[in-house]
């Protein structure tokens, strides 16, 4: 297949084009550094030096014999995703190119606005590059479980059916986010839904839990294959975040009471959730939404799980929890269906004490690069 992946330096977005080039589809890797200027203007890059995107696509082409191909360029910048439908007539779009931090986006009206701006512009320009230059792509979207909140009733696959007044309609779930970047999400989910209804487009939302995880396939063969590895308070997932600090020797920050409950997954089944999709196309005039996570666990959990990994190994980890940065829940109920996947074909790989095990050796391998200042929350919401 024709396959354009917008964001594909990111964490996700680079693993996911090593993939489907492995796989032998035909692949354009479209960004613009975003992720990694606004890091390096926070003081929040990732642990290992990772090579630049071309780079990277001439290395896996090396190592694999299979190209990726790349554009580096703004996906706010509508003609450049016009100039590049028009020649790759793509026949699907994996759209990855989103500000991906809600402490990035509550850090003030510039990273507010920035986040705003980047990610519906985004959006919007993908869907009208599809709409005029590649009408039957299926436009595959990173969403988050984190639109949803935390309701205190069962989180459906997207959809509710509701009954009022004797009559019954089925609408998108409602959904009560946490901070800035999650309701730009939100509302990614509402244009693509005005769109699909409007002009018949072929669209799935993956909504994602918080991914962990470095080794795909692809990225073992050599370590300058490795994903964007973030581990500092903005950009780092709390499992990610964790393995640094047991590293480290800093203890683990559990943001207060500590029994926050979310979806995780592994990296590898993002590839594999992704690839599940495109490969399963919906029809036109369908909006498929899917819940994106293997397990679930609270932040309390989590963060035992890595200390009796890190003790396996000889690390000497500590908990300490420290007053919650942020708006949410501590404690409430959570019960998020992910049926989807699984019916696809999904195949779990688990965060066993082994997995967290290979992460923390991982890890430790760049150790002398980890900076304690980038670990400790420097955005608070109130």
């Amino acid at each position: 297949m024709r396959v354009v992946i917008l964001g594909g330096d990111g964490y996700l977005g680079w693993p996911t084009a090593m993939r489907f080039a492995a796989q032998g589809h035909e692949v354009w890797a479209v960004d613009n550094y975003f992720r990694r200027t606004i890091a390096q203007q926070t003081a929040s890059e990732a642990l290992m030096p990772n090579p630049n995107l071309a780079e990277r696509a001439a290395l896996f082409e090396a190592t694999s014999g299979k190209p990726v191909q790349v554009v580096i360029g703004d996906c706010c910048d509508y003609r450049l995703l016009e100039k590049l439908f028009q020649e790759a007539r793509p026949e699907a779009v994996i759209h990855y190119a989103e500000q991906p931090s809600a402490p990035y986006s509550m850090r003030g009206f510039d990273e507010a606005r920035i986040t705003l701006n980047n990610n519906l512009n985004t959006t919007l320009n993908v869907i009208w590059a599809v709409l005029e230059y590649a009408p039957h792509c299926h436009i595959i979207k990173l969403g988050t479980m984190g639109e949803y909140g935390t309701p205190n009733i069962d989180i459906e696959e997207g959809w509710l059916g509701v009954e009022h007044n004797g009559r019954r309609d089925t609408f998108l779930y409602p959904r009560q986010a946490g901070s800035l970047y999650h309701t730009t999400k939100v509302l990614d989910t509402d244009l693509l839904w005005f769109y699909v209804r409007t002009h018949g487009l072929r669209a799935t939302d993956l909504m994602q839990g918080p991914v962990y995880g470095l080794s795909t396939e692809e990225a073992d063969q050599d370590p300058r294959l490795w994903p964007n590895f973030h581990y500092d308070d903005l950009f780092g997932t709390v499992v990610n975040r964790f393995l640094t600090q047991a590293v480290a020797g800093i203890p683990l920050t559990v943001y207060g009471r500590g029994g926050q409950t979310r979806g995780y997954l592994n990296l590898k089944d993002t590839l594999q959730c992704v690839e599940l999709a495109m490969l399963n196309p919906v029809e036109a005039g369908e909006l498929r939404i899917l819940n994106q996570f293997t397990e679930q666990f609270t932040v309390n959990q989590l963060a035992e799980k890595v200390r009796q990994a890190g003790n396996e190994l000889g690390l000497d980890v500590q908990v300490r929890s420290i007053d919650n940065p942020r708006k949410e829940a501590e404690e409430h109920y959570y019960n998020p269906k992910h049926h989807g996947l699984l019916d696809l074909g999904l195949k779990p790989h688990y965060m066993t004490q082994e997995v967290l095990m290979e992460m923390l050796q991982q890890v430790k391998r760049y150790r002398d690069r980890i900076d304690e200042k980038k670990v400790l929350p420097r955005v608070k919401w109130k």
